[in-house]
């Protein structure tokens, strides 16, 4: 009864995000031929009103969108670059919205180029609904108790106040901050997870591996609540889905967003992933040798992403899966790879929290951070101009404080940064022994 009562609480405080979620319920009850015509008239509309709203595409696309024509194939349209979001930012929202009343939101860049993003509260409403539907596919039900395990520090408030913890108690959903632990913090986790008895995990997934070792380890028991553990944010290995399924007890679900772009795509109970063709048009395109991902937002009318190569490979998968969905089925690249940085203290720090770390900086190109000994990290950056005496202090103050006071941090200013053999650029890198 309890449990009824603040879930409709919670459905009268987010009426839009529960208004979106049954759209997105009934979208996925379509058939595959009625979903791509969807697709494509969302797509003709979104490339029109970039062309006829904003500054940039109306320069991008002057010699190929024009008014009272057909929307050209959109394959026959420039790709969006990373450097030029960063370079154009502005130009890319729409002329009749205020910068002023929009939100910035930042990714950190896991391909070596932060770059931020104007977004309002529609776009949040939207992507918390398509969670929703992504979390449902493992027989969560709205109202259902959630655990997070977040390893982006900015993400979490440190005195979330009286309305946060009230929302969070409505939604049967609580956040843990995981950009760091000890031993001692993963025994206290686990005991959470016992006393909260959660319906699904989701977190990164170093973190949930971690945590996942830590109880198999010492064959600790879980709820038998779980129904799925939801993977985000960094690439899935074989060997921590495995280590999570034998530590949880139950399927886990890979989830594929961005910050940019969330809820690309999700796996379903027979581990396919789908992508979800009613918010995004996706494209793989070969390039040095290589499937790279051109992300199409149908639903951003704020700042929209056009061809927008994302940074990451894969390839799109033909045939329809046997779970019965009509959404299209993708393939994700092994696209990066990055360490984990171990302290003098015995502190495991995840590379969200570095790649974060410079979000509030501009004119940077490109960045690495390298642990060559266990006492120092290494930050080269490629940057217009140098950075600052009193910006790197600053730096080199946080990585002592938040990190670890036995932890230095040496910024070289560098004119570019070379990548790995497969072409790839790591982000966060550590040559020092466990």
């Amino acid at each position: 009864m309890i449990s009824f009562i603040k879930h409709r609480l919670h459905r009268l405080a987010f009426r839009e995000r529960y208004a979106f979620l049954d759209e997105l319920l009934n979208n996925q009850a379509m058939s595959r031929r009625q979903l791509l015509h969807k697709q494509q008239r969302e797509l003709h509309r979104i490339i029109r009103f970039a062309a006829e709203h904003t500054d940039y595409y109306a320069e991008k696309y002057a010699d190929r969108v024009y008014p009272g024509k057909p929307v050209p194939d959109v394959k026959t349209l420039p790709v969006l670059q990373k450097n030029e979001v960063l370079k154009y930012r502005d130009k890319m929202v729409a002329r009749n919205l205020d910068l002023e009343h929009l939100r910035v939101g930042r990714t950190g860049g896991s391909t070596g180029k932060p770059l931020s993003f104007y977004y309002d509260s529609h776009k949040m409403e939207l992507m918390r609904a398509g969670m929703c539907r992504s979390y449902m596919w493992s027989g969560w039900r709205p109202g259902e108790k959630i655990l997070n395990f977040w390893g982006a520090r900015q993400d979490i408030k440190a005195d979330p106040g009286i309305r946060k913890n009230y929302l969070d108690f409505i939604a049967a959903e609580r956040t843990i901050p995981a950009y760091q632990y000890t031993e001692s913090q993963l025994a206290g986790w686990v005991k959470h997870i016992n006393t909260y008895r959660p319906v699904l995990l989701q977190g990164y997934a170093s973190i949930l591996a971690e945590l996942a070792k830590y109880i198999v380890d010492r064959n600790i028991a879980m709820p038998g609540t779980l129904k799925g553990v939801y993977s985000t944010a960094e690439v899935l290995y074989d060997w921590q889905r495995q280590l999570m399924m034998q530590a949880f007890g139950c399927k886990v679900f890979n989830q594929y967003g961005s910050r940019e772009i969330p809820n690309m795509a999700v796996e379903c109970q027979h581990g396919n992933q789908h992508v979800f063709s009613d918010m995004v048009y996706m494209e793989s395109v070969q390039e040095d040798g290589e499937s790279k991902l051109l992300v199409t937002s149908l639903t951003n009318r704020v700042m929209p992403f056009i061809r927008y190569q994302i940074g990451d490979s894969g390839t799109l998968k033909a045939g329809e899966c046997s779970c019965g969905s009509p959404f299209p089925m993708m393939e994700m690249g092994l696209c990066r790879s990055n360490d984990i940085i171990r302290t003098p203290a015995g502190k495991r720090i995840y590379p969200s929290y570095f790649i974060h770390l410079l979000d509030e900086l501009s004119g940077i190109r490109q960045y690495q951070f390298e642990q060559d000994r266990p006492d120092r990290i290494k930050l080269h950056v490629a940057s217009a101009e140098r950075l600052p005496d009193e910006v790197v202090r600053e730096l080199q103050n946080r990585v002592s404080t938040e990190v670890d006071g036995n932890m230095s941090l040496k910024v070289i200013q560098t004119d570019d940064i070379p990548r790995t053999v497969s072409g790839k650029h790591r982000f966060v890198i550590s040559y020092a022994a466990d």
